[in-house]
């Protein structure tokens, strides 16, 4: 899958806590915001067989492991990059059933989910493929972001 793109100050919330505020070293802090980044994947269900996260610099996170279907390793992939604070997720995750990966958009002002499937697909009222394509990270289908990264499936 590779290299993605994020807007780093967009996003989820979850680093910041009192054991990154304690660690010692960048290392540590790097080990404790990988800790919370496979918390989240658990959190949000996303099947996976193993997952290795580690994070370089303050901003870059690798992804490793395996899972069954090349959605999970999408959705990992997004479910970490749209922290904030990650601006790159390099996916090198391994899927045992692998299939043509899906493109990705990322939300600007304005953006609704129809009206990306307007432009993506033609038809505005696809944005449901959009939405089922993104969940458990979206919750309801108004409530995107701009900076927010998005899968969008091939139908």
């Amino acid at each position: 899958m590779g290299l993605l793109d994020f807007v780093k100050s967009a996003g989820e919330k979850i680093f910041g806590g009192d054991d990154e505020k304690k660690a010692p070293t960048p290392e540590a802090k790097a080990q404790v915001r990988a800790s919370a980044l496979v918390k989240h994947v658990q959190l949000m269900n996303i099947p996976f067989k193993k997952l290795d996260i580690k994070v370089t610099g303050d901003s870059t996170v690798l992804l490793g492991g395996e899972v069954a279907e090349q959605e999970h390793s999408e959705k990992i992939a997004l479910t970490v990059g749209n922290v904030e604070g990650v601006a790159k997720v390099d996916n090198n995750m391994i899927v045992s059933a692998p299939k043509p990966e899906a493109k990705y958009h990322t939300v600007v002002s304005g953006d609704t989910l129809s009206k990306i499937s307007k432009a993506v697909y033609g038809d505005p009222m696809k944005y449901e493929a959009i939405f089922e394509a993104n969940k458990p990270m979206l919750k309801h289908v108004d409530k995107i972001y701009p900076g927010q990264v998005l899968r969008i499936p091939v139908l």
